[in-house]
């Protein structure tokens, strides 16, 4: 039996995929949040230290060909400064939540909970003040192009790509033989045997299921076409009934009734749109495909 050619990218992208990241996540706010730095009045200076810690989950999703974020984290930051007396200044930074909802979708605002360790002092709160009014803009642009590296980093994980370089097809072998080639040119040329019409392979394939459900209820699952978006999660055309044509998929595969029993069964011809040929030689378009139930 021959090997399932893949899906078309068209649809391998339609249905829902997900990948956990959260361990890259943490590794990527540690890396880019403490290279923060921000300049104040002559040697003041306030960096963001250490990260210590990021609890949520983060993750990257496809749904429908598009590629979605989903992370909510609290992240807790150690800061720390230099007053312009050479005082170091430390103390403690909590942002309860960096979401996808607040980066990108902009549905609240972020909420930053300061503490100072070191003794106050004018100098000490001249570095605080300097804290908390300028590393808020720095970490935000930061949250900014976490979203961005997220799907640069893995969204090629889970998106088929149509390119044939990207998705694993091998380039043919290029030849490193000057010597063989130049025989080759001289040899005759072998007769090209005529193109048989039944060299493809074919096989019948049968395959017997139960259904935990009435036989009226399958039927229209199966026909209706206002119930069957609830298994292809496309548009549908379908009027159920014999010698009538039928869409699933959203055009992906096109048909038609040979006859309807309900709620006995059905036969269908199967057909599959010229967007989803790509991987079938020509030649398929002499072979019936058939379905019944």
């Amino acid at each position: 039996m021959a090997v399932p050619a893949p899906l078309p990218p068209s649809t391998a992208n339609w249905h829902w995929k997900n990948k956990n990241v959260t361990r890259w996540g943490k590794e990527w706010f540690e890396r880019e949040l403490t290279s923060i730095t921000i300049t104040g009045t002559g040697t003041e200076v306030v960096a963001i230290s250490s990260v210590t810690d990021v609890d949520g989950d983060i993750e990257l999703g496809q749904r429908k060909s598009k590629l979605i974020t989903i992370f909510d984290c609290k992240v807790v930051c150690a800061w720390s400064g230099t007053a312009s007396d050479g005082t170091e200044v430390k103390g403690t930074l909590t942002i309860p939540e960096v979401s996808h909802e607040i980066t990108l979708d902009g549905l609240s605002d972020y909420v930053y909970n300061w503490s100072l360790t070191t003794p106050s002092s004018p100098e000490v709160n001249s570095i605080f003040s300097l804290a908390k009014s300028r590393l808020p803009t720095a970490l935000e642009a930061k949250f900014a192009e976490f979203a961005v590296a997220l799907v640069d980093t893995h969204g090629k994980d889970l998106t088929v790509s149509a390119d044939p370089s990207r998705s694993g097809t091998p380039a043919p072998a290029a030849s490193t033989s000057t010597d063989s080639t130049s025989v080759s040119a001289v040899a005759p040329a072998a007769p090209k045997p005529a193109e048989k019409k039944s060299s493809i392979n074919t096989t019948k394939i049968t395959v017997e299921g139960s259904f935990m459900a009435a036989a009226d209820d399958l039927f229209g699952l199966l026909t209706d076409e206002k119930r069957i978006p609830m298994w292809t999660r496309a548009a549908a055309q379908s009027s159920a009934k014999a010698d009538t044509e039928y869409v699933l998929f959203g055009g992906g595969v096109k048909g038609k009734y040979v006859s309807l029993t309900p709620p006995l069964g059905d036969c269908a011809d199967l057909g599959f749109a010229e967007s989803n040929m790509a991987v079938w030689s020509p030649r398929h378009a002499d072979h019936d495909h058939r379905a019944g139930i």
